[in-house]
């Protein structure tokens, strides 16, 4: 019964944490359900399975607002899905003992790379967004496969899709309502593919239902409260706890796996220092507006 407390509250902090920013709820379900003994392939398996619901209803939402661009999707699903595929097949076919300390470490990057982004100025949403389909919403596509496939990868280890895929599209000149509407509706096909790969691959026996519907019941629960608070809390704010959160985790489960607990509270100042850095840097270095909260869950995925 504690377990699913526990599993619960990951679903519960993980919706909360996407719903107000659009990202994060791989990263930070399977930081938390990492510490509670259940396997990496179980772990990915229910954070993908919970992202096929919530993603599906979230890509219905962006079709009607009009959020989505038809061909990014197409060209993120698809080689999204392969990567997928790759990393589910990788993590059904290793030791979970041993693989715990290395997806530990690739959240850490995670964690570093939404620290960074958010460290940065924030766009706001462009007014000029209502246009034709293919009209204003051209960007570099360059490279935009290799990303989808490696963001692929790290969604069927962790359940990484978000963090690796959107700040590229960003990057590349991609209006933020595109871009967060259209990695919404692809990561659908990529944790299909993810959650389907590693059912057939670990068998459903590996599978708790009880986790999965007690990690769906927290989402669910968090839904609404996160539409609400996305009026109220600050982008930066957020993104900078999300950050270090899943620091403080993955560095407990690292420290503990290789026995340094004295070096936890070390890291942890570390990590003090690093968020209030990132929080405090745009406000230093550039003139900033305050982006407006209303469109906080468009900023970054």
């Amino acid at each position: 019964m504690d377990e699913l407390v526990v599993v619960f509250l990951a679903g519960f902090a993980a919706s909360l944490v996407d719903g107000a920013l659009g990202m994060g709820f791989g990263p930070t379900s399977s930081s938390i359900l990492l510490g509670t003994g259940l396997s990496p392939a179980a772990i990915s398996t229910t954070v993908n399975l919970a992202k096929v619901a919530t993603g599906f209803t979230a890509a219905i939402s962006h079709w009607r607002f009009d959020n989505i661009d038809r061909r990014v999707v197409r060209r993120l699903a698809v080689p999204g899905s392969i990567g997928a595929l790759i990393g589910a097949t990788v993590l059904a076919s290793v030791d979970g003992d041993g693989l715990k300390p290395i997806l530990s470490v690739l959240l850490l990057g995670m964690a570093a790379r939404i620290l960074l982004r958010f460290s940065r100025p924030l766009p706001a949403m462009a007014d000029g967004d209502e246009l034709e389909e293919g009209s204003g919403r051209r960007y570099d596509e360059r490279g935009t496969a290799a990303v989808a496939t490696a963001g692929g990868v790290t969604n069927g280890l962790v359940g990484a899709w978000g963090p690796v895929v959107t700040p590229f599209l960003l990057q590349r000149g991609l209006a933020p309502r595109y871009a967060i509407g259209s990695v919404n509706t692809a990561e659908v096909a990529v944790a299909v593919v993810a959650s389907g790969s590693l059912l057939a691959s670990v068998g459903g026996g590996g599978i708790d239902v009880a986790v999965v519907v007690a990690m769906l019941a927290g989402g669910v629960l968090a839904a609404p409260l996160a539409a609400w608070a996305i009026r109220f809390l600050p982008a930066r704010g957020l993104g900078v706890a999300v950050g270090g959160l899943l620091f403080v985790v993955n560095i407990r489960e690292l420290t503990s796996s290789a026995g340094l607990g004295a070096l936890r509270w070390l890291a942890y100042g570390f990590v003090a220092l690093a968020c209030c850095y990132a929080a405090v840097r745009p406000a230093c270095n550039t003139p900033e507006a305050t982006p407006d909260l209303r469109t906080v869950g468009y900023l970054c995925d």
